[in-house]
């Protein structure tokens, strides 16, 4: 791929802007930031927070443990962690630098203000509005479809701030993601200059090993991870052992940050972790392995990109079968063993269902997992799904196709039924 190409840079910008760093389940994190801003904007501490939330964020902040909460979970916990220590300028780390001394005090500290969380009914699928108040003043700030995608700003009922969101996607004008596509990312991971994807392939890496490590180390969760190793240590068992641990550890709290993709931390561990492992297994050089991380991490965005941010349909799928791709590519090189991978791994696991950021979340990421490599496997032996079976169709555009009009479209239903059932729980 010519470097000066629109298609290059645009990759270039893509894998930059979505693979940044994380501390939390990015969606109390989203609440943390749009309530750090808010009291930004208001200059001094609120004594009243409302917070009007879509379902799907409701859905994925009730069960999981905020980092730096002292094991705290739930909307009100976010919002008041982030109002209180939260540092706005710091985004999807907005609640990395909280002491203990103002962890053990964060309950003590969010009694003092009346915190309300509503349904927010008629916004997006990813939507967020919290405003905040105090004897003379209030704030509000707007989040939508993207978690640090501000969109609007008010101070006492003048707008500060207000950007078009209705009808279109978050402006990203370097970064064109309709020119994703399997053969142009092929393409792009064979010729790309490792410097010009060394720091971001390189911090995924690290952050994302570093993690799996601490999940594998001590009792988060599940403990999915560590049960997976009870089987054995093979190539393809780590590779599952270590991205569930990797969420074993994130959906339990822990402060370690990790590199995202999609805007999800258990998505960005699923589509790295196991080519890493894979990667040392079969001792591949540095480079096989950051080109491959560079496809797996497209490939990822691409499969995401006509689902949606958040869904019924559970992203660890599309991140377990960009893993799966990019297995495949770092033993073969081969366009059409990738493209058989995808088509065979989307078959496999695209009816798992998302009901929430929590322990289970590294199950689903092992099936995921094991789905990818069962996807190369198949080809590997000469099997594969044909079009016409199920959601099949022939080439894997279209296939893809297929299954982002499931996820996005087609499990809308799916999705309240989710929510409605999690909210009669007490959610």
């Amino acid at each position: 791929m010519d470097k000066n190409s629109e298609c290059y840079r645009s990759y270039i910008n893509i894998l930059k802007r979505e693979l940044v760093p994380a501390m939390g389940c990015t969606e109390p994190i989203a609440v943390a930031y749009c309530a750090a801003k808010a009291r930004e904007i208001l200059g001094e501490m609120p004594n009243i927070v409302e917070v009007l939330a879509s379902g799907n964020i409701i859905k994925n902040v009730k069960s999981v443990i905020i980092p730096n909460s002292g094991g705290m979970r739930g909307i009100s916990a976010a919002a008041a962690l982030g109002i209180l220590f939260g540092k706005a300028g710091k985004e999807f780390e907005v609640i990395s630098e909280v002491s203990d001394e103002e962890k053990a005090s964060l309950k003590d500290r969010m009694s003092e203000m009346k915190i309300t969380v509503s349904p927010f009914t008629d916004g997006h699928i990813l939507d967020l509005r919290i405003t905040v108040k105090s004897e003379e003043h209030e704030a509000s700030v707007r989040i939508c479809k993207e978690h640090t995608n501000i969109v609007e700003i008010i101070k006492d009922g003048e707008i500060l701030f207000e950007k078009e969101h209705e009808d279109t996607e978050p402006e990203c004008p370097d970064a064109d993601y309709s020119l994703l596509n399997i053969a142009n990312i092929f393409d792009f991971a064979n010729s790309v200059e490792i410097n010009d994807i060394y720091e971001t392939i390189e911090r995924q890496i690290k952050y994302n090993s570093a993690i799996a490590h601490e999940g594998l180390k001590n009792n988060y969760g599940a403990r999915i991870g560590q049960i997976l190793l009870l089987r054995g240590d093979d190539v393809r068992i780590k590779a599952k052992a270590y991205a569930a641990a990797g969420s074993d550890a994130r959906m339990s709290g822990c402060d370690m940050p990790v590199i995202i993709n999609s805007g999800s931390g258990n998505q960005g561990m699923t589509a790295s972790l196991p080519v890493i492992v894979y990667a040392e297994h079969y001792k591949k050089s540095e480079e096989d392995l950051f080109r491959a991380l560079v496809l797996s991490n497209l490939v990822t965005l691409h499969l995401k990109q006509g689902i949606g941010r958040l869904s019924a349909y559970c992203g660890a799928v599309s991140a377990g079968a960009g893993a799966g791709a990019a297995i495949a590519y770092m033993m073969t090189k081969d366009l059409r063993t990738i493209n058989h991978t995808l088509v065979n791994a989307l078959a496999i696991s695209s009816g798992i269902v998302c009901d929430g950021a929590k322990a289970s979340c590294a199950a689903k990421i092992s099936m995921a997992v094991e789905a990818g490599i069962m996807g190369y496997d198949m080809f590997c032996e000469d099997c594969q799904f044909y079009g016409g079976d199920g959601l099949v169709s022939k080439g894997v555009e279209q296939t893809i196709k297929n299954i982002s009009a499931l996820g996005n479209e087609g499990m809308k239903q799916t999705d309240l039924k989710i929510i409605e059932i999690m909210t009669a729980m007490g959610c």
